[in-house]
Order: structure tokens, then sequence, then C-alpha cells
């Protein structure tokens, strides 16, 4: 048996190409009840994972953390393992009005407004997820007749620096990037899918994020009464659905 990874405490013996990669790893359980005979495999720090099986093939869900940082460990690290193919799941905030909390967004591509890739690519390079898996998000979701959108969304470091800019010495910085991206159609805010794309380019992994929307500040801002959610279940059935496709898809290239 190979040596485990530092972090995920995985080895190549696990046998998976494909995984499921929510932030939170109170989602990992969740997410594996959709696979066929999931069984709980490994819990560090924030890494917890999860396996089980779709159409024959192990898929593992393990959760990457909060932020670039945590995801790039995850990545690298699953890929040791043999991993390929990763959807992420997450929960986002909405930047377009037209957005509603339980709406569901497949990303495209992410703003690069954090740190973490800026040791993997320089930052002209764009952070894309891969089209298969893009395609395969926004078909699955759409078959489970799912609000569905699909666009870009912004990644960045700061919760806070999005939620509060306003008591930010770089409030002004904050703010008219912010507005400059709604401007240009940004969808939805989050932590994690810009660097997965850039990660997963470096690697040669396909890459893709399909985002539950739970709240709407600019709503909120324009005096609609817009009530959260946090129930994620939809993304999850479409990313399960997603993957399922795309694992067909590879048996049927063989």
């Amino acid at each position: 048996m190979s040596e485990k990874m530092h972090h995920i405490q995985l080895d190549a013996s696990q046998g998976a190409k494909y995984a499921i990669v929510p932030g939170d790893p109170g989602r990992c359980e969740k997410i594996a009840q959709y696979l066929d005979n999931p069984k709980f495999v490994a819990q560090n720090r924030e890494y917890v994972t999860w396996e089980g099986y779709l159409d024959g093939e192990k898929v593992l869900v393990t959760s990457t953390g909060i932020g670039g940082p945590s995801a790039s460990i995850a990545v690298e690290e699953l890929h040791m393992v043999g991993v390929d193919t990763f959807i992420r799941i997450g929960t986002a905030g909405a930047m377009q009005t037209n957005l509603l909390p339980g709406d569901v967004v497949v990303v495209t591509g992410s703003v690069r407004a954090e740190g973490t890739t800026k040791e993997y690519m320089p930052i002209e390079y764009p952070a894309v997820a891969d089209y298969e898996v893009v395609t395969a998000l926004k078909e699955a979701s759409e078959s489970l007749g799912l609000t569905t959108h699909t666009g870009v969304g912004q990644s960045k470091d700061s919760f806070y620096g999005q939620h509060n800019p306003e008591r930010m010495p770089v409030k002004h910085d904050l703010l008219d990037k912010w507005e400059a991206y709604k401007q240009a159609g940004c969808l939805v805010s989050e932590m994690e899918s810009a660097c997965l794309f850039i990660v997963g380019a470096v690697l040669g992994c396909r890459t893709g994020a399909i985002m539950h929307v739970a709240s709407n500040q600019e709503r909120t801002a324009a005096g609609i009464d817009t009530p959260k959610t946090f129930d994620t279940t939809a993304a999850v059935r479409a990313a399960v659905e997603g993957m399922r496709r795309l694992i067909a898809k590879d048996k049927a290239k063989k």
C-alpha cells in the first residue's frame, strides 16, 4: 500500500477517479447517501472523506474546508491518489437581483479575487471550468426541473470583506470591484471555485462547480424581502446526476 497523503489521509489504493468536493465537512455524509454503498473512509482536520459508487464506478466525497489554501491541498492530494474529475458543490451569495435563494448556478468561470491561484498561474490566466463538466451539470440540473443559471462567479478570500466592506481600510477597492463584477454579469460570490479550476488546469484534471444560492444581498440592498435558505439538496442531486452522466460518457468512450 502506498503512503497516505499527509492531509486527507488517503492513498492510491482508494482507486477512485471521480470526486465530489463540498467545502463543509458536515455535508459529506449527506452527499454520500446519494451513492450506492456509502461508507465513511477518513477524517483529518477539515478533510472528511466518504466513498460510494455510481454505475459501478467509485466516487469519493471529500470536503475541502473554507477557502483556496485548504481547497488546493485537497485537490492536489486527491489527484495524487488517482482522482482526475472533480465536481464542487457549494453555497454562494447571489450578485444579481434575478437570482433567488434555492436556485442553482453552474459556474463556467471564476474571478480570481483570491490569493492561492497566484502561486499556480499568472493572474492573466483565466479560471474556467471544464466544458464537459459544465455541460453535464447543466443538463443534469435542468433534467431535475431546477431553476438553473450558468455563468461567471467570483471567488474571494475574505467572507467579511464581502459582507462588511465598509469597515475595511481598503473599502473603496472592494466596493468598486464588486460593482464592476456585477456590471459584467457576475452571478455569485463564493470562496473555492477559482482555486479548483486553476489547480485542476495545472494538474490536467476536469473540474466543475455547482452552487446553491443561499442568499441575495443585492435584493436586500434594493429593499426586496428575500429569505435565506441553506438546504443544498437540489444542488447535491444535480451534482450527483452530473457525475453519473460524466461516468456514462467516459464508459462510452472506452
